[in-house]
């Protein structure tokens, strides 16, 4: 099963003093708008994204149907047959994507650690 596009979504307090650390450590804008609480930041292949009072905590991300630059792929695993799939193997959910939808959906489910995990589609 391909999850798509990963990364790591912040809870921060500050994200302008959040850019600035991260910045020092060779990431770059890449998405987003610092005023509207959210931000992207990329260096090479890692890419973690910043939100202010968006998230209760932080959260492994995935993103269906992009690369790693946010570009779509030509094919990919719907978020919905992902959903399916973990279903099937008894995971359980703390949102689902509606399975009757198209485009753009997204599902979160909880490691055995209490590590939230976002798959976000976008597309």
């Amino acid at each position: 099963m391909n999850l798509g596009a990963f990364s790591i979504s912040l809870a921060v307090k500050d994200i302008r003093a959040s850019q600035a650390f991260y910045e020092k450590l060779g990431f770059k804008p890449f998405m987003g708008d610092s005023t509207q609480n959210w931000l992207i930041l990329k260096n090479g292949d890692a890419v973690i994204g910043l939100f202010q009072g968006m998230l209760p905590r932080n959260t492994l991300t995935f993103t269906p149907g992009w690369d790693q630059n946010a570009k779509p792929l030509a094919t990919f695993t719907d978020v919905r047959e992902i959903q399916r799939q973990l279903k099937a193997q008894g995971v359980e959910f703390q949102n689902e994507a509606d399975a009757g939808s198209q485009g753009p959906a997204f599902f979160i489910v909880v490691d055995p650690d209490g590590n939230p995990i976002l798959v976000d589609q976008h597309i």
